[in-house]
């Protein structure tokens, strides 16, 4: 069975979704079998980094809980479908599955006001690493602390949580690590992200490692790059020998350990 490696934040607009879609591009680059599944259902949107057109697909995650599909029905093969790396995927022999979460009010609030069986969520982990021969299934998880993001984070092998280097954030992660440690996540990284960049990020990471009692995988700087591509294409395939990309690529190693 692949690997399986939830992302989470305690509040949003960490850059989870963007970080997600940048692992797995490095890892598909390097010729993994890679899978994508966003449990955010309540703000779905990972798909635009894929290039995705949401209106075109057929079935999403809320259809596979609702028992309108099974897992793999909803699971999109986007390696052709990146604006840039496609070619560079293809050639590695990888591949990149995204499984969506819908952007249709009526599915999202059917899902959230009628409820699903959360054990479908472990199960269609669990089918999905097997039927499409995955190496790795990323989850870009809810921001927050509820029931799916818990058993995602219990059945991981690897929990990677994301924040910035604000406040509100520090009490959230103190929070998130504490329940990982508690559900016996075998491996706990933080990444420290959208950081000024005239800020020691030495002294970020000593203090993060110190405060959590965790490794630090990786402190990401605020980047103007990163900013004008908004959500369009994947960072670390547009820009490959870009320093940030250097970094994603050693969180990537830590995750292939």
């Amino acid at each position: 069975m692949g690997k399986i490696v939830s992302v989470h934040s305690f509040r949003g607009g960490t850059g989870k979704s963007n970080l997600v879609a940048n692992l797995s591009g490095s890892l598909a680059v390097q010729g993994h079998r890679v899978g994508v599944i966003d449990t955010d259902i309540q703000s779905p949107g990972i798909h635009v980094l894929f290039g995705l057109d949401i209106k075109k697909v057929r079935y999403t995650l809320n259809d596979y809980l609702l028992g309108r599909c099974s897992v793999e029905e909803a699971a999109f093969d986007v390696s052709p479908t990146l604006a840039d790396g496609a070619d560079k995927v293809a050639a590695s022999g990888g591949k990149i599955y995204l499984i969506p979460s819908s952007m249709k009010v009526n599915e999202i609030t059917t899902v959230l006001s009628e409820g699903y069986d959360v054990g479908l969520l472990t199960s269609g982990y669990e089918q999905l690493c097997q039927s499409l021969k995955l190496d790795y299934l990323l989850i870009d998880t809810h921001p927050g602390v509820n029931e799916e993001t818990l058993l995602s984070i219990g059945i991981s092998n690897l929990l990677i949580v994301i924040l910035r280097p604000d406040y509100q954030d520090y009490q959230g992660t103190a929070l998130t690590v504490k329940v990982a440690k508690e559900l016996a996540v075998p491996k706990i990284v933080l990444l420290v992200n959208k950081v000024l960049t005239d800020y020691d990020f030495n002294d970020i990471r000593q203090e993060m490692e110190k405060t959590y009692d965790v490794p630090v995988a990786a402190v990401l700087p605020q980047s103007d790059e990163m900013m004008r591509l908004a959500s369009r294409q994947i960072f670390c395939l547009c820009y490959p020998d870009h320093p940030i990309t250097q970094l994603i690529n050693n969180v990537v190693a830590k995750i292939t350990a």
